[in-house]
C-alpha cells in the first residue's frame, strides 16, 4: 500500500543545499555552510570562529562567482520548479503538497517545518535532491529538519528516501542527455566523458560514507545504459576547498589529461540535479576556459537534469514505491549499500 492515497494527505519535503539570494546573503550563507558539524568535524566552540574566519576570506570570491550568475544562486527557482512538477504527477495518487527546504538559506528547514505543520499530513516524505547519500548532505539535511520538527512539535509519521543512485528513471534521464551529447561530440573525434561529482574530503570516505561508493554506482549504470560500444568514461571531482586530501582524479587533472590525448570532452554533473555555481560557473566557465586555453576545442557540458520528464517520474515513483512499514530506505526500497559502508543510514 503506497503511503500516498486518496484518502489521506501527504507532504513531500524535498531538500537542497541553498545558495545566497543577493550579494549581502553570501558571507552568512558560507558561515552557515561552514558551521556544519558534517562539514567541519570539530567542537561548536573551535567550529564557529573557524567558520567566521573562513567565511569572511572566502566572501570576496563567492561574491564574484555569484556575480557570473546575476548576484544570486538560481537553486531555489530550479528546486521549487521541480517541486512544482513532481506535485503534479503526485496529484493524480492523492492529496500532496511539496515543500523545499534549503540547508544552508532560505528556505530553511525551521521555516519550511511550520509550514509543513500548518498543512497538517498524516504523513510525511523526506525526498533529497542529492541522488547519492553523504553523511555532509543527506544525512545533514534529515538531521536538521529532526531538530526543526522536533522544536514545534511536528509529530507525523516521516519517511526518508536516503539515496537513488541507480534508480532507473534517474539514469535514463542522464543516459538521454549523454547519448545525445556524445554523438555530437562523436563528429569531431572519440569523446571522453567526464562523470563530475562535487568533491569529499578522503578522511570522511575512509570513516564509512559511501557517497565516491554511490557515485561510480550511478556513472556505471549510465554508461551501461549509454550503450556506446568502447565508451571513454571517467569518474573526477570537483569544488575541491582547503588543504585536505579529497577525492581523485580531479576535474582540472583529467582536462589537462585530455588535452593531451587530444579528444573531445563531454561533462556530465552526475551528483548535481539542478543549476547552481558548481555548474553554471566552475563546468561552464572556470573549466571550460581551461579546457579552450589547453586546446580543446569541443567541451560539451551536458545539463543538470532540473525537470527533466524520466527525472521528474523517478522522483514521483520513489514517493510512490516507498514501502509504508519502513522509516528509511534507498530507490530499491531496502539498503543499497555493501555493508562495509558504515555510515550508510539504513541498517538492513
Amino acid at each position: 500500500m503506497s503511503i500516498i492515497s486518496p484518502h489521506s494527505r501527504t507532504a513531500v519535503v524535498l531538500f537542497n543545499l541553498g545558495g545566497p539570494d543577493a550579494p549581502e546573503s553570501v558571507q552568512p550563507f558560507l558561515f552557515n555552510l561552514f558551521s556544519d558539524p558534517a562539514i567541519i568535524r570539530l567542537p561548536k566552540f573551535l567550529r564557529s570562529p573557524l567558520a567566521s574566519f573562513i567565511s569572511r576570506r572566502r566572501e570576496a570570491t563567492a561574491k564574484a562567482i555569484y556575480e557570473e550568475m546575476g548576484g544570486k544562486s538560481p537553486i531555489v527557482e530550479n528546486t521549487e520548479q521541480q517541486g512544482k512538477a513532481l506535485e503534479l504527477s503526485l496529484s493524480a495518487h492523492g492529496e500532496v503538497k511539496v515543500f523545499h527546504a534549503m540547508r544552508y538559506w532560505h528556505p530553511q528547514a525551521q521555516e519550511v517545518a511550520a509550514k509543513v505543520k500548518e498543512y497538517g499530513p498524516q504523513s510525511i516524505i523526506l525526498l533529497p535532491l542529492y541522488p547519492q547519500f553523504s553523511t555532509t548532505t543527506t544525512a545533514s539535511s534529515f538531521a536538521e529538519w529532526k531538530r526543526a520538527a522536533t522544536a514545534i512539535g511536528l509529530q507525523v509519521k516521516t519517511h526518508e528516501v536516503c539515496c537513488y543512485p541507480t534508480q532507473p528513471q534517474f539514469i535514463t534521464a542522464h543516459a538521454q542527455l549523454v547519448r545525445t551529447y556524445v554523438g555530437e561530440a562523436s563528429r569531431f573525434g572519440t569523446p571522453r566523458v567526464l562523470f563530475s561529482a562535487h568533491g569529499l574530503p578522503k578522511s570522511i570516505v575512509k570513516r564509512g560514507d559511501p557517497y565516491q561508493w554511490q557515485v561510480e554506482a550511478t556513472a556505471r549504470a549510465i554508461a551501461t545504459e549509454v550503450a556506446v560500444p568502447g565508451l571513454d568514461t571517467v569518474v573526477c571531482y570537483q569544488s575541491r576547498v582547503g588543504p585536505m586530501r579529497w577525492l581523485e582524479p580531479s576535474i582540472r587533472d583529467e582536462i589537462l589529461r585530455a588535452a593531451k590525448d587530444k579528444v573531445p570532452l563531454v561533462v556530465v554533473p552526475i551528483a548535481f540535479v539542478s543549476e547552481h555555481s558548481e555548474t553554471l560557473v566552475e563546468l561552464d566557465i572556470e573549466y571550460a576556459d581551461l579546457a579552450h586555453a589547453r586546446g580543446i576545442d569541443r567541451y560539451y557540458r551536458v545539463p543538470a537534469l532540473s525537470v527533466q520528464a524520466h527525472f521528474i517520474a523517478g522522483l514521483a515513483d520513489l514517493c510512490l514505491k516507498f514501502p509504508e512499514e519502513r522509516a528509511i530506505a534507498s530507490h530499491t526500497g531496502a539498503r543499497f549499500c555493501a555493508m562495509n559502508w558504515k555510515e550508510c543510514p539504513c541498517r538492513t
